[in-house]
């Protein structure tokens, strides 16, 4: 999310504390300030973030740094499964074992996270077109 979207969001929040502020010159200094304190803020913690997720990504470890591909792979298993593998098998269980059927997996909440994947993936590829990352 870009900074510059949450200032319009948290403009109600900014004027209700500068509200009690009477000269109107001080108070829009006050706003302005308010703004920039909150936008140095957010963008203070995304840089922390940003190095949490450097560190992170070079771990040796597995289970620190490979959290990200291990749910893209648990999305691409049960998207294959949800529709390849259970389509297929349900349409052999009908033929030998008609009383049996496969669960299904609750998709809802799968192409949000898939989505989500897709969306960061297609930010990184258009970063490493522009020549930002390597």
């Amino acid at each position: 999310m870009a900074l510059a979207t949450l200032i319009p969001l948290l403009t109600p929040l900014i004027d209700q504390l500068i509200a009690h502020i009477p000269d109107p010159q001080a108070r829009d200094k006050a706003r302005k300030q308010a703004e920039q304190d909150l936008l140095g803020f957010i963008a203070q913690q995304q840089n922390a973030q940003s190095e949490i997720n450097k560190i992170e990504a070079v771990h040796p470890k597995i289970f620190v740094s490979g959290w990200r591909p291990f749910i893209g792979w648990v999305c691409g298993a049960s998207l294959a499964y949800t529709y390849i593998v259970a389509p297929f098998w349900s349409w052999v269980l009908v033929l030998w074992y008609p009383d049996v059927s496969l669960p299904a997996l609750p998709t809802e909440s799968l192409f949000e996270l898939v989505l989500a994947l897709l969306g960061l993936g297609g930010l990184r590829t258009y970063e490493k077109t522009k020549g930002v990352t390597r």
